[in-house]
């Protein structure tokens, strides 16, 4: 008889068939979803507040997975929210069908086919790998090496004008207190090669030469994440009159997204030594959820707080920030939401609501004055609703 262990506010799980195995599920509550390539057998079942992934894979390798992805949940770190393990469905833990884990379905959220293969890929590729190289670099800051970074152990969600991405399966995942060079340096070179390998499959499977694959994909992504440790790890030096850099350096870290946990300033020959301990690359959500209770991805939570400045700029001047906040949550964001909300066609309101802001901004530049949020609204409806993604092919 299986053990189930349901983590509270999710169903309990009870009315679905776990004494046979996840292939053979015919149960009403299984949903179709687009998914990467698995090694593992993935099923998706919808309940009344949401919809949640199970994963069937031998029972050691479920406990790690599940107490990794907890563990990354407590420290806000960049992956998928685990909400129940299943132990106990075959006498022998050893086979795959003896454990599954239950996780949380990222809502909007879509595989590497999908993005890679959507129209206008070009043009949204800096985006993937920019994102790619700071969920791993996320990943290293948190102490956790994953083992088995690749394109199809990710999702994607869009973000504003960015994508965010999230760690799927953390099964060869370990936590440490940190990392060392080498062991990072031995996480790139797996994801270097499992990129490499999911391109040629893309390739192979549109007849396309192996020669002429996006084959340095990985590559590129292990650039862009050196480039972006050694901006977060560079020991600054400014003289004794040079303090104000301290808050620059913060500044320049909370533009990218990361919080600053620590700054630890060493005298040396009267210059002073600077290194910061950064944290998860939530800095602007923290924000957002701080001032107006408003849930959104970092990327999306950047831009809805410059609304929110403008908002107090243009409406609410010298108002006191957490007042001027409630504010603009009652007077501009839920009514402009439900007007987005309302529209068949709109899957993620809170990124429409991104798409319309930076549709205001453009107009504005254009008509070298503020066009106002309803004359964009108007706009931007009319243009066919210009945002993420580009001709709306990834939902």
């Amino acid at each position: 008889m299986a053990e189930l262990t349901i983590r509270p506010g999710h169903p309990d799980f009870l009315d679905l068939p776990w004494d046979e195995p996840l292939a053979t599920w015919s149960t009403s509550r299984v949903v179709e979803l687009p998914r990467g390539i698995s090694r593992h057998e993935v099923r998706f079942v919808a309940y009344d507040d949401g919809i949640y992934a199970v994963k069937e894979l031998p029972e050691r390798a479920a406990r790690r997975d599940y107490e990794i992805l907890r563990y990354l949940e407590e420290v806000d770190g960049p992956a998928v929210r685990a909400v129940g393990l299943v132990t106990r469905r075959d006498p022998d833990p050893t086979v795959e069908q003896s454990a599954a884990l239950i996780t949380r379905y990222l809502d909007h959220s879509f595989s590497y086919r999908e993005l890679l293969e959507g129209a206008g890929f070009g043009e949204r590729r800096t985006q993937m790998l920019d994102a790619f190289a700071s969920l791993l670099v996320e990943l290293h800051l948190a102490g956790c090496f994953w083992g088995d970074c690749s394109l199809s152990n990710t999702l994607y969600r869009w973000d504003a004008d960015a994508i965010e991405t999230r760690m799927v399966d953390a099964e060869t995942a370990e936590i440490y207190d940190e990392l060392t060079d080498g062991q990072r340096a031995y996480d790139l070179d797996i994801m270097i090669e499992n990129v490499a390998g999911g391109m040629a499959d893309i390739a192979a499977e549109h007849g396309i030469a192996a020669e002429n694959a996006d084959l340095q994909l990985g590559e590129d992504i292990a650039g862009r994440y050196r480039s972006l440790w050694d901006e977060l790890a560079a020991v600054w030096v400014v003289g004794p009159d040079e303090r104000y850099k301290i808050e620059e350096r913060v500044e320049r870290l909370n533009e990218l997204g990361f919080d600053v946990e620590e700054v630890v300033v060493s005298s040396r020959r009267e210059r002073l030594e600077l290194r910061v301990k950064v944290g998860g690359r939530d800095f602007h959500r923290r924000r957002l959820r701080e001032l107006t209770g408003v849930e959104a991805g970092e990327g999306q939570a950047r831009q809805i707080l410059a609304d929110l400045y403008y908002f107090q700029a243009n409406r609410a001047p010298g108002v006191p920030s957490h007042l001027a906040a409630v504010r603009w949550r009652i007077e501009a964001f839920e009514p402009m939401l439900a007007r987005l909300t309302a529209i068949p066609e709109v899957d993620d309101p809170v990124q429409a609501y991104c798409d319309l802001l930076r549709h205001r901004y453009l107009l504005s530049v254009e008509a070298h004055q503020d066009v106002g949020t309803e004359t964009a609204f108007d706009d931007w409806l009319a243009a066919g609703r210009p945002g993420y993604p580009p001709g709306g092919t990834i939902a």
